[in-house]
Formats: structure tokens, sequence, C-alpha cells
């Protein structure tokens, strides 16, 4: 990756933490482009992608299955602080090193996970509440670069699903969203 995994984090944490600061209580229910979560289910699971990327940056194992409601009081402010922690992790220039004990992974390779999660997931919260999402291209060219060499495998993995189809004049945005699976028209 030419630009350093925390500098990219660093451009696409502030529109995602807008994104965060953004829900209302009130849409808390709502339906997600991702079929098997509501707003509040994939607001908890970006918190635990937030925290536990930071636990990865250090090359420590953790435990996905936990199940924390994290939105108690003060929860968009905690995730506004636990996204600059994940920043911070992975500025360290040993973060990038070697490979994940727990995932098997280049270290670089977990980092783009980090980006992609805080990205997409941005995207499918902003387009379930009413939100706008723009992505700083150079985030958008280092996403489109990880999926080049993981998207199969993401997919078999069960993290993306079946690539949809786009149009010749699809966004590189739109194009990246076709890629994980999502239809980038999507609307509740």
């Amino acid at each position: 990756m030419s630009t350093k995994t925390s500098e990219l984090l660093a451009a696409a944490a502030p529109r995602t933490v807008a994104v965060v600061r953004g829900i209302s209580d009130d849409q808390l229910s709502r339906p997600t482009p991702c079929p098997d979560y509501a707003v509040r289910d994939l607001l908890n699971h970006l918190y635990d992608v937030v925290v536990n990327f930071q636990a990865l940056a250090r090359r420590r194992e953790v435990d996905w299955s936990a199940k924390t409601d994290h939105l108690t009081e003060g929860w968009r402010d905690r995730f506004a602080a636990e996204t600059g922690r994940l920043i911070e992790a992975w500025a360290d220039p040993a973060a990038l090193e070697g490979v994940s004990p727990g995932m098997g992974l280049p270290q670089e390779t977990v980092g783009e996970m980090a980006l992609t999660d805080l990205t997409v997931h941005a995207w499918d919260l902003a387009r379930a509440t009413g939100q706008r999402l723009d992505v700083e291209p150079e985030v958008l060219a280092a996403l489109h670069g990880f999926m080049d060499r993981m998207g199969d495998t993401g997919q078999q993995m069960g993290a993306f699903a079946e690539p949809r189809p786009t149009t010749p004049h699809a966004t590189p945005l739109d194009r990246l969203l076709a890629r994980t699976g999502r239809n980038p028209t999507w609307h509740p």
C-alpha cells in the first residue's frame, strides 16, 4: 500500500464518526444494506471492529463472538475516541510488520480490513439513516487494491457477498460497494 494504513484510517475516520454522530436514537431499528443487521446491530459491530482492530494492530488475539451492546450513555463520543485509538494503534510502524497471529494474514492486510469495515459500514449506516458519505479518493484507491488482492478470499470466507454488476457510469464508491456484494442504489 503506497499510503500508510494509519493515514488512510485518519482520512476515513472523521467521515465515519460524522455518520455515527448523525444517527438519532429513533433510527436504531431501521434496516441496513446488511440484511442481518439493523442500525443498532451494525453500530455495535462497527464498534467491535474499531476496538478489536486496535488489538490486532498489537498482534493480540480478539474474541469476535462477544456481543456487547455498546450503545449506552455517551456511545457516540466513545466511538469517536475508540476510532482515534484505532488510528494511533496502526500508526506504530511495528503494526504493519509480519503476520497476524490470530488471523494468519500479513499485518498490512489486517490494517486494510479495518479500513474496509470502517468505510463500507459507514456507507451502510449513512444509507440506512438518510445521510451522505463521501470517501477520499486515496481511500477508495487503497480499497480497490485490497479487493483486487483479497476480494475472492473475503467472499469465500463470507465477509463479502457475491459481487453485483454496475453500470459504466458507476462512481468508484459504487464500484467498491458492488464488489463487496452491496447494491449501491439500496434504500430502506
